[in-house]
């Protein structure tokens, strides 16, 4: 009898249908149930490993419908235990939206060394803001749970495992030679994310609530796509081939093909392929080495519409050019597909972009600094020094891709007067990677015609905090003294003001293990941050504290 390795996993929803995203351990029919509704579909197979997407539709609109999964007609979910039965989350057309954001996530036991601070032990990463909004929904009313979670990035850790997945990967190759103790291929992709993915609070959580995801550097490796010099380098060796096919085969199958709208996922090519062959695999690799290569006509950005709400999700790591004094974070298509889409007519635009685009100033001016001097503003051997700081500091955010900032600036201030359509309420860049989070407030010149709130809303980490020295450079960068240093030097460099201005809330920037949530009804909007602490019953059962809530509209 074939069985569930991965999942079920609720992946999208409209109004009246859904699609729930499973593995298992052999090829079989997938039916999924949920009152009245019910659908099937076939396994598709990669690399031994076998995976369903099922659309269902039938379903009430805004409500949480209990499923169950059965395989081969033998009902294998939801098992007996403490959570509610799994269901499907439709929205309204028009109507609210909750919905919770947040990235940077590793997948460590839920005990010590692993719950202790970063600078109480090396392993520290204190306990989990995701699992911890996951045993509230547990015990809330289904009314009040998220309509969607968006996953901002850092989903996985490929470059820092657990030692489960750590010795998973030394019982199959050697790994005192490249790429040593993080991942190397599709394989073991596969169990680093059914450990991400299997405790059980998560799993109930992802199969309850529709996810949407977007990959970051870490999903991959640190600092990928940083330049055309870091990738020049990666190419070079023998092992970057394999960690990359692999990674990009995993993202297509654990997170992109699920983010899709049905319609949309039928119409990819890569996917009907895959779906149509008997085993998949060599057909997903050679795609998956294309995408690393090859930036035109590939797209991992996308769009969902919740209720009244529009969230444009924008590949802001895998898709960039990075050729020197050309650098965009996306291609000429893929910007035109963004400008399309991210559009007025709803009572809220969000943009969720794992990389955020305001940051604190002096950041900012660094970034662009570097940028400019990387392309020569200081010569020679500026650039080459420039080079090695983008690389050792991690500078690749919006600030450090000129162009694509002020094209995004532009973007929000057009959508905000009402150019592409009536002007939302609110538009919110949501964001992650940062390991901090912070509220800010974008301001556009006298004349422009804004009459849209427009915010950036970064959250993280869900479970990775900074030790006690990476806090203090980060609230260095938030200073005044940080902020003088930073425009000095951009100003050196020949760097102009950017086009827009912004302001932080009291408190910010905030560096607990956090969760985000955006409440969204008619033309108002409020955005609540939460940390995650251990409660009375310990690190395994942690629960959140509202630290800062602040209305957007």
């Amino acid at each position: 009898m074939p069985g569930l390795v991965l999942g079920p996993m609720h992946r999208w929803a409209g109004t009246t249908e859904g699609t729930v995203w499973v593995e298992t351990d052999a090829a079989c029919a997938v039916e999924v149930r949920a009152g009245d509704a019910a659908a099937s579909e076939r396994t598709f197979e990669v690399e031994g490993h076998h995976y369903a997407i099922v659309r269902i539709g039938g379903l009430p609109e805004d409500a949480a419908t209990p499923y169950t999964v059965a395989l081969d007609g033998e009902r294998v979910w939801p098992p007996e235990g403490p959570f509610p039965p799994s269901a499907l989350r439709t929205h309204s057309s028009g109507g609210p939206a909750r919905i919770v954001f947040g990235s940077c996530r590793t997948a460590y036991p839920h005990e010590p060394p692993f719950t202790l601070t970063p600078d109480d032990h090396d392993y520290g990463r204190e306990v989990d803001a995701l699992r911890a909004i996951a045993l509230r929904m547990a015990g809330s009313d289904p009314s009040a749970w998220p309509h969607a979670v968006l996953l901002l990035g850092d989903q996985v850790y490929a470059d820092e495992v657990s030692p489960d997945t750590l010795e998973f990967i030394r019982s199959r190759r050697d790994t005192s030679v490249a790429p040593g103790e993080s991942i190397a291929d599709f394989e073991e992709y596969t169990r680093l994310y059914r450990e991400a993915w299997s405790d059980p609070p998560i799993r109930w959580l992802l199969s309850t609530v529709p996810t949407a995801m977007i990959f970051d550097d870490h999903d991959v490796i640190d600092d990928w796509n940083t330049s055309a010099e870091w990738v020049e380098e990666m190419r070079s060796t023998e092992w970057w081939d394999r960690r990359i096919v692999g990674a990009f085969m995993a993202y297509a199958v654990y997170q992109h093909w699920g983010n899709l709208n049905p319609d949309t996922l039928e119409q990819d090519p890569v996917f009907r392929r895959v779906r149509e062959a008997g085993d998949g695999g060599a057909i997903l690799a050679e795609a998956a080495f294309r995408w690393d290569r090859e930036v035109s006509g590939v797209r991992w950005s996308y769009c969902r519409d919740i209720g009244g709400t529009r969230v444009v999700m924008i590949d802001s790591r895998a898709g960039r050019v990075l050729e020197p004094g050309g650098r965009s974070m996306v291609d000429a298509d893929e910007w035109q597909w963004i400008v399309e889409h991210a559009t007025g007519g709803f009572d809220h635009l969000l943009i969720g972009t794992s990389l955020p685009l305001i940051m604190a100033p002096a950041l900012h001016y660094l970034e662009a600094w570097n940028e400019a001097v990387c392309d020569g503003a200081w010569g020679g051997p500026g650039a080459i020094a420039g080079e090695k700081l983008r690389q050792a500091a991690d500078l690749e955010h919006w600030p450090a891709f000129h162009d694509s900032f002020e094209a995004m600036c532009a973007l929000l201030r057009a959508v905000g007067a009402g150019g592409h359509g009536r002007a939302p309420a609110s538009i919110v860049v949501l964001s992650g990677d940062v390991h901090h989070a912070y509220l800010a407030e974008v301001g556009f010149p006298s004349g422009s015609g804004v009459t849209s709130r427009v915010w950036q809303a970064t959250c993280s980490p869900f479970r990775n905090p900074l030790g006690t020295m990476e806090r203090r450079g980060v609230r260095f960068g938030f200073s005044r003294a940080g902020t003088a240093i930073g425009r000095a030097l951009a100003r050196a460099a020949g760097v102009a003001p950017p086009p827009v201005r912004w302001r932080f809330q009291p408190g910010d920037p905030r560096f607990d293990n956090q969760v985000g949530t955006l409440e969204l009804t008619g033309r108002g909007a409020l955005a609540r941050l939460e940390r995650a602490l251990p409660s009375s019953r310990g690190h395994e059962h942690p629960v959140l504290e509202v630290a800062d809530e602040h209305s957007l509209t």
